[in-house]
């Protein structure tokens, strides 16, 4: 018998099912500004209506948090995870995000499985009025073991260049205000699985993974709903790294954010977390985001507007002058 692609462990009608399942979902992601449609080599997006565009990019995928899916699988919410993961980066410079693409990469595609992670892309890009234009889905037997899947994204977002918020007009006085995460988001799973090796088990009345796989929160309406109203200093997304990795990215030379820990909501699954691997507080505020999903810095005469804005926003803090850039206490 001559060999054949599939003998070698590719099943391209697998990926022709793929298409089928998703080609109608991912059309009503669409708008007018989309040239072409799935399929085509590349993907065409026409701007208009900007005065001074500027286009902003970010990539990410959503690490061992699939493990996490795959083992109880449960993968509709994967897909949100990954497009949140690249609209949340380039929210924090006032990005609109415009379009989306997609990479699943596997050992043995199962259409069924596959569609699923791309149609939870397609709700969060529908959320966000984004189009998801383009993808691709690489089986790569013998790199991967059959029933392994990767994720990753990448998001195009625009902004007028003289509204491209980066933090450099942050000053002493300023307010720090967070907004909510929904859980872990999609870090610091490797150190979520060893701690809870068995997803299955009971928490809080249900179990675990689904605890686990609450998806990253979708900032874009909260955060341009302020943008519309209030002059913005800095965003900062809070992902690996948590707040004493990420914050400082936004904070300008001889300035610090100072936060107060004993404002910051802790879900209960990072307190229990904590409590069952006897992990530091420093270790987990330098991990996890421990419920403050991204920040928001703005001037202090603005701070009761954003708050009136935001229902589940609140303040943690304040920018001094100290040259530590970021302290918490």
């Amino acid at each position: 018998m001559s060999n054949t692609y599939k003998s070698a462990g590719v099943d391209k009608e697998e990926g022709y099912k793929t298409v089928d399942k998703i080609k109608t979902a991912v059309a009503e992601t669409h708008n007018e500004n989309v040239l072409n449609n799935l399929g085509s080599f590349g993907a065409f997006y026409q701007i208009a209506g900007y005065r001074n565009p500027v286009l902003v990019s970010g990539t990410d995928g959503v690490g061992t948090k699939l493990k996490v899916a795959l083992d109880s699988k449960k993968y509709d919410s994967i897909g949100v995870d990954c497009f949140a993961m690249c609209a949340n980066d380039i929210l924090c410079h006032g990005a609109k995000p415009l379009f989306f693409l997609d990479y699943l990469a596997c050992g043995k595609l199962d259409s069924e499985i596959a569609a699923e992670i791309v149609m939870g892309m397609v709700k969060a890009c529908k959320d966000n009025n984004c189009a998801l234009i383009g993808g691709e889905t690489a089986e790569m037997p013998g790199m991967y073991q059959p029933g392994d899947y990767d994720v990753a994204g990448f998001c195009v977002g625009i902004v007028e260049k003289d509204e491209i918020i980066d933090g450099s007009s942050i000053k002493a006085g300023d307010k720090i205000i967070a907004l909510p995460s929904s859980g872990f988001h999609s870090n610091g799973f490797s150190l979520v699985r060893k701690i809870f090796p068995d997803f299955n088990e009971e928490f809080e009345g249900k179990p675990l993974y689904e605890t686990l796989l609450v998806p990253t929160a979708l900032y874009y309406k909260p955060v341009h709903k302020v943008l519309e109203e209030v002059k913005v200093a800095g965003i900062a997304h809070i992902t690996g790294g948590g707040l004493i990795e990420n914050v400082p990215r936004i904070i300008p030379e001889n300035l610090c954010a100072h936060i107060d820990t004993s404002k910051i909501k802790i879900p209960t699954v990072m307190l229990e977390l904590e409590k069952r691997g006897n992990i530091d507080r420093t270790e987990m505020y330098g991990t996890f985001n421990m419920g403050v999903g991204m920040v928001i810095v703005v001037d202090g005469k603005h701070s009761a507007k954003v708050l009136d804005l935001l229902d589940d926003a609140y303040e943690i803090g304040e920018i001094t002058e100290n040259p530590e850039k970021i302290i918490l206490i």
